[in-house]
Formats: structure tokens, C-alpha cells, sequence
């Protein structure tokens, strides 16, 4: 098939700011949102939906400053790069398209920002599955040297600007090259050709600074808002699907399944798959089937 063949790429105005979504699949479906990570696009998707659209709407959006979709303007707190907010992209995103309930799928960054939404929006998320991370906040309360060593950018893009921006820009392919082919993965073989020309086109020094914000928000004021929703009891309410890469670092270093099971009122379940990080496209299959099975 040609790339995305029968899905619409279109620009919605949301929140105020612009974001790129293909849109496709059952038109009567139940609606599926599916948000992907640094340092992708939602090409990361391709695979997967193919063996999702006769079963589900598909929504394939670029995060706020990654793709094709707005940067923002930064601010001093990074507030405008948050989860909270990029949530509440989202959000926006699926009413504008007349699903105000739906399915929740988020692989690294794109399942921070579904765990945010699923606390701040409950009554939009019907079901939700996270892929290959842990809580933030024990994450980044559980940094040793291990985690330290693995996860380095975790604290590298989080340095003032523009110092990581300047770095990353002396060699931003190599650097791009090294992040999709790390993490767990057998080097980058398990990357479509057109999904490798995307991520390689978006990576530019644009982009390369707003997922720097991301990351800076990630380390400040997400951190706020997760610890004032642990003080307020706040809980994500619906199922969860939870799945990690058996060769990743999550999987390693944490356990997601116990971790998400104390932060979720509804039942929680899942398991590792023969993989690196970047599950999607590494078992894309087993991802699909695991979706299929769980969101029904």
C-alpha cells in the first residue's frame, strides 16, 4: 500500500495553536488516538494502522512541537511545552473531530501526555494503553547511575538553552541515527523507509529546541502537576493496558506493570514484548493485536 494510503493529512486549529493529524480507518469506529514520542512523528504509526483501521477511527497527530505541527512560543517555566497542556491539545483535537470519548494510546512522551489526560480529562479516555514508560515521578526518583547512563537525555535536553540545541545541531542526523537505533533496538532496520525520510525531515533546529522544552517541562512544572495530583488523590480512572520492550530500559530498571497499577483505579493489566524501546515499529503486530484485544 502507499504511505497512509486512504488516510487524510490535515492541519486542525486547536487550542490555539496548529496541529497535524491523518485521520482514517472505520469511519464509524470507536475512536483511537494514538500519540507517539521523541524523537518521531506519528509515522512511528504506519504499521500498526494498518492492522487497526477496520477496527477502529484512527487520530495520528504531531505533538506540539514535534512534526509538522505548531512550536510554540517558550516561556520561563516551559509551561506552554507541558503534558497538561499538550493534553489539552489533544483534547481539543478529538472534539474537533466530534469524539468526545475515546480510545488512548501513548508511546514514551506521547503516553506522558496520556497519563496527564486521563487525569486531567477523565471523562474522554474510555480505555488506556502505555507504552514502554513508568511514572515520571518515579522515574525521576529512582535516577542512579544505570538509569543515569541509559536515559542521558533525559538530562542533557533539560540543560538551558541553548546549550543541547547547539550540540545536537553539530551533527543532527548522526545524533537522530543514535537515538532510533539505541534504547534496546538492534540498530534501525525495524524503521520504514518513509517513517526514517520523516523523522529525518522534522529533525530541525525548530523541532530540535521544542523537544528540548518538552524535556524542561518534564523536569519542572510536569513534575508540579504530578505531585499536586498524587496530593489530591487523583487516579486514572479507566482500565489500562500497560506494555514495555523486553530489551528496553523501562522493563530493566522499573516495574511498569506494579507502578501503573498503584496510579490507576480501574484494572490494570499487561505484559513485555520481544523488543527494544521503540515498540510501535519494532512489534507493531503484537501492538496491534495486544490494542485489539484490550479496546475491543
Amino acid at each position: 500500500m502507499a504511505w497512509f494510503d486512504g488516510f487524510e493529512a490535515k492541519q486542525h486549529e486547536v487550542n490555539n495553536t496548529r496541529i497535524f493529524a491523518r485521520t482514517g480507518g472505520l469511519i464509524d469506529g470507536p475512536p483511537l488516538l494514538l500519540l507517539h514520542g521523541f524523537p518521531q512523528t506519528h509515522a512511528i504509526w504506519h504499521r500498526a494502522a494498518l492492522a487497526l483501521k477496520d477496527h477502529f477511527f484512527l487520530v495520528m497527530p504531531d505533538l506540539r512541537g514535534y512534526g509538522d505541527s505548531a512550536k510554540p512560543a517558550d516561556d520561563a517555566e516551559h509551561a506552554s511545552h507541558s503534558k497538561r497542556v499538550m493534553a489539552t491539545d489533544m483534547v481539543a483535537l478529538m472534539a474537533s473531530l466530534g469524539h468526545a470519548h475515546f480510545g488512548l494510546v501513548g508511546h514514551d512522551r506521547g503516553g506522558r501526555v496520556a497519563h496527564r489526560l486521563a487525569l486531567d480529562h477523565p471523562q474522554a479516555v474510555s480505555k488506556l494503553c502505555l507504552i514502554d514508560i513508568a511514572p515520571t515521578l518515579e522515574m525521576y526518583d529512582a535516577a542512579d547511575t544505570r538509569f543515569a547512563s541509559a536515559y542521558y537525555h533525559w538530562f542533557h535536553l533539560i540543560q538551558p538553552a541553548p546549550l543541547p540545541e547547539r550540540m545536537i545541531g553539530g551533527d543532527a542526523v548522526f545524533y537522530l541515527h543514535a537515538k532510533l537505533g539505541g534504547l534496546g533496538s538492534k540498530g534501525m532496520g525495524y524503521i520504514e523507509p518513509q517513517a526514517l525520510a520523516d523523522y529525518e525531515r522534522c529533525f530541525t533546529p525548530t523541532t530540535i529546541h521544542a523537544m528540548c522544552e518538552d524535556y524542561r517541562a518534564s523536569a519542572g512544572i510536569d513534575l508540579q502537576h504530578d505531585r499536586a495530583s498524587r496530593a489530591a488523590g487523583e487516579r486514572i480512572a479507566c482500565d489500562a493496558l500497560v506494555l514495555w520492550g523486553s530489551r528496553g530500559v523501562v522493563g530493566r530498571l522499573f516495574k511498569p506493570l506494579e507502578l501503573w497499577q498503584a496510579q490507576c483505579a480501574g484494572r490494570v493489566s499487561g505484559r513485555a514484548l520481544e523488543s527494544g524501546h521503540f515498540i510501535p515499529e519494532e512489534a507493531h503486530a503484537e501492538v496491534a493485536a495486544a490494542v485489539r484485544a484490550a479496546f475491543g
